[in-house]
């Protein structure tokens, strides 16, 4: 990870841990027959923030080394994690990892990577898998356009004074940067529906779990809040809204 991504969410743990998606279950199907797991495989969560992907893995019996460069991230998924002993948590980076050669059967970045594409990345991934492991790249994209509110709340972020929404999306990323990405620019992609439902204290907190939405703690924050509200009240039904995910999971070799 980039020095300047590394304490982005510094300040948004709480938000983060209370109102990020979760996973459906069935990606954890499909990465055991898709990566040829076993309950012997040794797991990579590379940017593993606050353990969302993480806890996916380790409920299901899996050795994960988590590794964060973020502090506060990190320890909270410590705070949460630490009750297994298959939970190793490290302080690292995708290109610096901190493991050892040829040590694990699969890595994952679960909404990550965009954050840490690079050749040098590339580099430490291949270092540190088994020859024949796997590599999946995981986000929970959100349907900009499932509805009339996915459609203004899209465009709220957009409008956001100084934002970086539109660079740092991690929608950005193309199928050429995968194919530069796996081995001989061979990779499958599999899709599975997922969402959540928030009333407005829900969507707010899930807004300002984005780096890209300025603090609440600032007037900017209060503003956009403000804004906020009103797409919520225009759009809501029964006194909630929808976030419509695509889980879209990379997978492939190095």
């Amino acid at each position: 990870m980039s020095s300047d991504s590394t304490p982005r969410f510094s300040d948004r743990v709480a938000n983060y841990v209370k109102y990020r998606p979760g996973y459906p279950p069935e990606v954890i199907d499909y990465l055991e027959e898709q990566c040829q797991l076993t309950l012997e495989s040794v797991i990579a969560d590379i940017g593993a923030g606050t353990g969302i992907f993480t806890k996916l893995l380790l409920d299901q019996g899996y050795k994960v080394f988590a590794i964060e460069p973020n502090d506060p991230m990190r320890e909270e998924a410590d705070r949460q994690l630490g009750y297994s002993e298959r939970y190793h948590s490290m302080v690292g980076s995708a290109n610096q990892t901190g493991l050892t050669d040829e040590s694990i059967d699969l890595i994952v970045c679960a909404q990550a990577f965009h954050w840490f594409n690079t050749a040098d990345t590339k580099t430490e991934f291949q270092r540190i898998l088994k020859p024949d492991g796997y590599v999946a790249l995981i986000w929970n994209n959100r349907d900009v356009e499932a509805d009339n509110f996915a459609v203004a709340y899209d465009a709220l972020l957009k409008q956001l004074s100084g934002s970086d929404y539109d660079k740092i999306n991690h929608q950005n990323l193309k199928h050429d940067d995968f194919v530069r990405f796996y081995k001989d620019g061979q990779y499958k992609l599999t899709k599975f529906p997922n969402q959540q439902i928030f009333d407005f204290e829900q969507l707010a907190g899930r807004a300002f779990s984005s780096s890209y939405v300025p603090s609440e703690e600032i007037e900017a924050g209060q503003t956009f809040k403000k804004q906020l509200k009103e797409v919520f009240d225009l759009y809501q039904q029964d006194g909630v809204v929808v976030f419509k995910y695509d889980t879209e999971v990379y997978t492939g070799q190095l």
